[in-house]
């Protein structure tokens, strides 16, 4: 038989979507996946419920339904500072997983280099490979994920064609300040660099925190493609609706890419969710309040179990630190956390280029009542899982 292709052989299937594997078999809270276990805005479920008996189920157009993308534009107008173009300006995707692919494709030759922050949310690795385009990984620094200037440059020096962006980051909770954001600004601009973004926690950053568009910095919409999605915003994870905006030649460009992908998101899904993308500003507000109060809940919980953790700055994720444990692999820790206290987790070390085996990542967008049992099991976790 013909050999299979090489590009895949550098990384795994998602570590991410196999703990959910592991927590189901074992009965787990899942806090691995980010995905929520409570229902999305009521508004949006009724809608959907009333397309089911109309005529939205055959493709819409390619790039997106017309009146989707009429009114993205209009609240990413507001949230963004600048006039999107609906027509020109915007690409719906399958997800931003999608539109994290298609952005690659779109700025990227086999051969290319693209930077990427380490700790990564584990796609950008792939898409890179994927793309044919070789990674150059940059550390941030915790507690607070800073940048190294200076190794920021080295990397400019290797003549990227991108850099990958996630801000809020996943896993690490980092909001960019606007200074940071300036560098990476001023280095793009230097070296004639694209950037990729990823902002999917755009809308879930703590105070004083503020989240700032990448393309919204002076002469960085040029140079931008905006990758998002409306699923952590309107807790619809399973309905993959995900978006570009950049300006309009490389729009051109990723709605080819994205038509050979996918060919179109979901119409009804779009038609559904439209009913969001119309909110005021009071929705999310509420949504920041809402997790706000999460962060609190569980990171208290943490702290009165004593476990050592970060604290995020947005989205909704923690990484605890495992060292007390005695594990040399954190994978092996997930698996028997899974199995012998019944919280599910994600190995750190699939977020690092560094090898890093002392963390795990857990996430808070669930009910009250699951985050409760989740740290009513954790309360066990010295008894059950010390070497």
């Amino acid at each position: 038989m013909p050999e299979l292709s090489k590009r895949t052989e550098s990384f795994t299937d998602s570590v991410i979507r196999r703990m959910t594997r592991i927590s189901i078999e074992n009965n787990a809270v899942n806090l691995s996946q980010g995905f929520p276990d409570f229902e999305p805005p009521k508004e949006l479920r009724h809608r959907l419920a009333e397309i089911a008996n109309k005529d939205f189920h055959q493709y819409s157009i390619t790039w997106g339904a017309q009146n989707f993308r009429e009114a993205l534009a209009r609240k990413q107008t507001r949230f963004m500072g600048r006039n999107i173009d609906p027509n020109n300006e915007i690409v719906v995707t399958c997800g931003s997983t999608e539109a994290m692919m298609a952005a690659m494709l779109t700025v990227t030759n086999p051969g290319d280099n693209v930077i990427v922050f380490s700790p990564f949310y584990e796609n950008y690795c792939a898409d890179t490979i994927l793309s044919g385009a070789e990674p150059i990984y940059v550390p941030l620094y915790p507690p607070e994920f800073n940048i190294n200037t200076d190794e920021l440059e080295a990397a400019f020096k290797q003549n990227p064609k991108a850099l990958i962006l996630c801000n809020p980051s996943n896993p690490s909770g980092k909001v960019f300040t606007y200074d940071e954001l300036k560098i990476i600004a001023d280095l793009a601009e230097k070296y004639d660099v694209f950037v990729i973004t990823d902002e999917v926690y755009e809308h879930i950053v703590y105070e004083p925190n503020k989240h700032t568009y990448f393309a919204s910095l002076p002469g960085m919409w040029e140079r931008t493609i905006s990758c998002s999605s409306l699923s952590k915003t309107y807790s619809i994870t399973g309905w993959r609706l995900g978006y570009i905006i950049a300006p309009a030649h490389i729009v051109e460009t990723a709605k080819k890419v994205h038509d050979f992908l996918t060919v179109g998101a979901a119409a009804p899904l779009q038609e559904a969710a439209v009913t969001g993308l119309n909110f005021t500003d009071g929705y999310y507000n509420d949504l920041r309040s809402v997790y706000t109060k999460k962060r609190k809940l569980f990171l208290s919980g943490l702290d009165e179990i004593g476990i050592s953790h970060t604290v995020p700055q947005g989205a909704y994720y923690v990484l605890l630190d495992i060292s007390e444990f005695g594990y040399e692999s954190d994978l092996e820790f997930c698996c028997e956390l899974a199995e012998k206290v019944g919280v599910g987790a994600v190995p750190g070390s699939s977020f690092f280029r560094e090898k890093v085996n002392h963390l795990i990542r857990l996430h808070f967008a669930k009910k009250d009542e699951t985050l409760y049992e989740a740290l009513n099991r954790l309360e066990s976790i010295r008894r059950k899982m010390n070497k």
